[in-house]
C-alpha cells in the first residue's frame, strides 16, 4: 500500500470515528417534584434535527399542533410545548392504566392472567364462563354487553350498561375484537379482585411512589355498581383518564424503566415484558371487521406494540421493534422506545381535524431516530433524591 493510499484510509477511519454515533454513556435519571430539562445534544440527540422532526408532526396535527407534545429521554426533557399541563380525558389511553392494575394485581399473587372472570363477576358464569382476564386485556375476550348496539358511527362496544353481560361476539381466544364494553367489563372485574376502587390502588402503589401531582389527573368513574366504586376501564361515556401530557410522561418513564423507579420496583418487570410484547396472533380472525380497528399481529396487554402485521410490515417501521404506546381518541397518544431511552407523549383534543394516523407517527419517529448521536447502550440508573 502506497503513503498515499494508507494516508486516504487513515484518514477515513478518521472521518468514520467522528460521523459514526458513539455508545451512549448517559446515565437514568428520575424526576423529583420536577423534570430535570437540558438541551438536546447534552442526551446524545441533535436539536436541529428534533426541532425538524417536531415541525413535521405540528405540520400533520389538528389544531393542537405540538403545544402539548414531551419528549424525555434519559429520563430529562429534551421538548416540551407550551400546554403540557393542561388536563383533559384521553379515552382510550386509560386502557393502559387499566392493564397497569391487572399486572398489580398479578403481582400481589391474587390473580393470574388465566384466571377467569366469572369467579369475581358471577354475572358472567352462563355466557362467558371461560373468559380470562388475558382474553379482556388482549381484546379476544368476545365479551358484548347490553346496548352495545352501533349508535351515531359509535362501532366498538358504546353500551352505557356495560355490565350487564349480553350476547357473545365470539369464543373467548377465537377473535380479536377490540370493544369497550368489554374493558369496563373488565375494570369492573378487577375492582372485584382489589376490593377498592382501581384509581385508588393505582393511585398508591403507582402515582403516589412516581410523583404524578395529584392535582393534574383524575380517573372516571361508573360510580357504585353492586357496592364498590368502578372507574372507566375503557375510556369511553366520559369515564376515562384525565390528565396532562407532563404526568403522562412519567407513567411512560416508569414503563421505560420496566417497572423500576429510583431503585424501588414497583410493577415487576415481568409483568412489564409481557404487557408490552404481542397477544395476538396476526392470523387471528377479527371478531367484528366494521370497527376498523386492526390489532391483529400488534397488540399487547392494552398496549399497542410494534409488532409484524399479515402483511408483513410493522405498525411504525421507521421506529426500533422494541417500541409500543398506549394510543387514544383525538390524537392522544405515549409512545415509549426503549432502544432510545426516549419516551414522547402527544396529547390533544382535534381529531376532528384529521387524524394523526400510524403512518404519520412512523414518519415522525424515524426522524427522531436519525437526531440520536449516539448508539445506545444498555440502560444504567442513576439514582437521585426527590426535589
Amino acid at each position: 500500500m502506497s503513503l498515499l493510499t494508507r494516508a486516504i484510509a487513515i484518514a477515513g477511519l478518521w472521518a468514520m470515528a467522528f460521523l459514526m454515533p458513539t455508545v451512549s454513556a448517559q446515565p437514568m435519571v428520575f424526576p423529583g417534584e420536577t423534570w430535570a430539562e437540558s438541551l438536546p445534544e447534552e442526551q446524545d440527540v441533535d436539536g436541529t434535527g428534533l426541532n425538524e422532526a417536531v415541525a413535521y408532526l405540528r405540520a400533520h396535527a389538528g389544531r393542537d399542533g405540538v403545544r402539548e407534545l414531551v419528549i424525555v429521554r434519559n429520563g430529562v426533557l429534551i421538548y416540551k410545548g407550551d400546554n403540557i399541563d393542561k388536563v383533559h380525558g384521553v379515552w382510550s389511553m386509560t386502557k393502559s392504566f387499566t392493564s397497569t392494575v391487572l399486572g398489580l394485581l398479578v403481582d400481589e399473587g391474587k390473580v393470574t392472567v388465566n384466571t377467569r372472570a366469572k369467579d369475581f363477576v358471577p354475572s358472567m358464569a352462563r355466557d362467558f364462563p371461560e373468559v380470562t382476564l388475558l382474553h379482556f386485556t388482549t381484546m379476544t375476550s368476545g365479551y358484548r354487553a347490553v346496548g352495545d348496539e352501533p349508535r351515531s358511527g359509535y362501532l366498538h362496544g358504546p353500551s352505557s350498561t356495560p355490565f350487564t353481560p349480553g350476547e357473545p361476539l365470539f369464543a373467548p381466544g377465537a377473535k380479536y375484537a377490540y370493544w369497550d364494553s368489554a374493558m369496563n367489563q373488565f375494570g369492573n372485574v378487577l375492582t372485584r379482585v382489589a376490593g377498592e376502587r382501581i384509581e385508588d390502588l393505582f393511585k398508591r402503589r403507582i402515582a403516589d411512589p412516581i410523583g404524578m401531582d395529584a392535582a393534574q389527573w383524575d380517573w372516571g368513574e361508573f360510580g357504585k355498581v353492586d357496592g364498590l366504586v368502578v372507574n372507566g376501564g375503557s375510556g369511553n361515556s366520559n369515564k376515562h383518564m384525565f390528565i396532562s401530557a407532563r404526568q403522562m410522561a412519567r407513567f411512560g418513564h416508569l414503563y421505560l424503566n420496566r417497572g423500576m423507579w429510583n431503585g424501588k420496583q414497583l410493577l415487576s418487570s415481568e409483568w412489564v415484558d409481557t404487557a408490552t410484547r404481542n397477544h395476538v396472533p396476526a392470523d387471528l380472525p377479527l371478531g367484528h371487521k366494521e370497527s376498523g380497528i386492526d390489532g391483529l399481529g400488534v397488540y399487547g396487554c392494552n398496549w399497542w406494540v410494534n409488532g409484524i402485521r399479515a402483511d408483513g410490515e410493522r405498525l411504525w417501521p421507521g421506529a426500533p421493534a422494541g417500541a409500543y404506546a398506549a394510543s387514544g381518541h383525538n390524537n392522544n397518544k405515549m409512545v415509549v422506545i426503549p432502544e432510545w431511552r426516549m419516551v414522547i407523549v402527544r396529547l390533544g383534543l382535534d381529531q376532528a381535524d384529521g387524524v394523526i394516523g400510524n403512518d404519520v407517527w412512523s414518519t415522525f419517529l424515524e426522524k427522531v431516530g436519525t437526531t440520536l448521536t449516539d448508539t445506545p447502550g444498555p440502560l444504567q440508573v442513576r439514582q437521585v433524591e426527590p426535589r
